[in-house]
């Protein structure tokens, strides 16, 4: 199986930016979907974004999109989450999952989950 670690979570000023890391290890990493969920105090977890097997492929959710970036790095085992102009309302532990599938949006679609890294933006 799969084990993910994040990291790069801390606390930004409104406007700032931070970037987010996923560290896969036990598997083939090029073999699955990555994604990101965050889930803010007294809310449900919520989509992020999300990028397919060979990294050509991309999602974001409306709320972050043009201000949110996902890749990947095969070599490395690696999935990031460049966040620019953050917002208050961007505040939320991050999670990092994995998919079997070569793509993956939904919640229930990923098989594998991170710890969460903690992302506090102030205003």
């Amino acid at each position: 199986q799969v084990q993910l670690v994040e990291s790069g979570g801390g606390l930004v000023q409104a406007g700032g930016s931070l970037r987010l890391s996923c560290a896969a290890s036990g598997r083939i990493f090029s073999s699955y979907a990555m994604g990101w969920f965050r889930q803010a105090p007294g809310k449900e977890r919520e989509f992020v974004a999300a990028i397919s097997w060979s990294g050509g492929s991309t999602y974001c959710a409306d709320s972050v999109k043009g201000r949110f970036t996902i890749s990947r790095d095969g070599a490395k085992n690696t999935v990031y989450l460049q966040m620019d102009s953050l917002k208050p309302e961007d505040t939320a532990v991050y999670y990092c999952a994995a998919s079997w599938r070569r793509i993956a949006i939904r919640e229930s679609e990923y098989d594998y989950w991170g710890q969460g890294t903690q992302v506090t933006v102030s205003s």
